[in-house]
């Protein structure tokens, strides 16, 4: 190539393709920026259809790619209770909740809450019996 080609070509102004292509773009950035960066292509396509942009989901995404835009991934909750290859517990209570006397028979329980700063874990416990509800039928005679 020449020198007085690559001088015309390099200050010659902007195709109208080439403003196109640039003004997609800052709506798209718009559109993902606004989105939290979480909007991936065919969401963006729909955004910008509905603000009258003729544009297809394969240009948003080629658009996307050039300018190293990616959307976040949803992350889904992974179950707790899974099997697995250890051998269970042994069930010491054979599924009867109910105890013979106080401070017999406990339980208790975990559960997994999740938080923005990771996993939060809440357990408890307590007797099955209450020695309240046990007394009242344990009453002595009245005299």
């Amino acid at each position: 190539m020449s020198e007085s080609w690559f001088y015309k070509w390099h200050d010659r102004p902007p195709t109208p393709r080439r403003q196109r292509r640039e003004q997609l773009t800052e709506a798209i950035r718009v559109v993902f920026e606004d989105s939290g960066a979480t909007y991936g292509s065919p969401r963006i396509g729909d955004e910008l259809r509905e603000h009258g942009w003729q544009v297809s989901d394969n240009t948003v995404a080629a658009i996307m790619a050039e300018n190293n835009w990616a959307a976040r991934k949803v992350k889904h909750r992974r179950g707790c209770t899974k099997p697995g290859k250890r051998p269970v517990a042994p069930d010491l209570v054979r599924r009867q909740f109910t105890a013979v006397a106080p401070d017999v028979l406990w339980c208790g329980d975990v559960t997994e809450i999740p938080t923005e700063e990771g996993k939060l874990y809440r357990g408890g416990g307590g007797t099955v019996l209450r020695p309240v509800a046990r007394l009242r039928h344990q009453r002595p005679p009245r005299r």
